[in-house]
């Protein structure tokens, strides 16, 4: 159940989004979910150049989310900063090393199969 004055699944995206490209993620990407996953309304994929910036996107944004909305988020990958999940709940934000991205080419699971390769998911 939703905390009463928890922001809305939009509003963490738009802070969530806003947060990576003030870190200078590259790629970034969103999914909607709706419809196709009751595991989040959202995903984020983006990447970072390194594995340093890999983790340090994936912390600044955990960080951001706690201060502005009191929002815990899980991480997983930090370790090695290959590719660091973030899970906020309502949006789910992967990032990644360009290479490790490319490997795994995770955005190309959720796309809709209707979809040309130029059109947004």
């Amino acid at each position: 159940m939703p905390e009463a004055n928890a922001p809305s699944s939009e509003v963490l995206l738009e802070r969530i989004l806003t947060s990576l490209d003030e870190d200078k993620a590259e790629d970034i990407v969103q999914i909607d979910l709706a419809g196709k996953s009751a595991i989040a309304d959202y995903m984020v994929v983006c990447s970072g150049r390194s594995a340093r910036q890999v983790t340090a996107l994936a912390e600044k944004l955990a960080d951001r989310l706690k201060q502005e909305f009191g929002r815990l988020s899980r991480t997983e990958g930090k370790g090695s900063g290959d590719w660091v999940l973030v899970d906020t709940g309502d949006v789910i934000v992967h990032v990644f090393r360009p290479e490790v991205r490319e490997f795994y080419q995770l955005e190309k699971m959720w796309m809709d199969p209707t979809a040309g390769p130029d059109t947004p998911a």
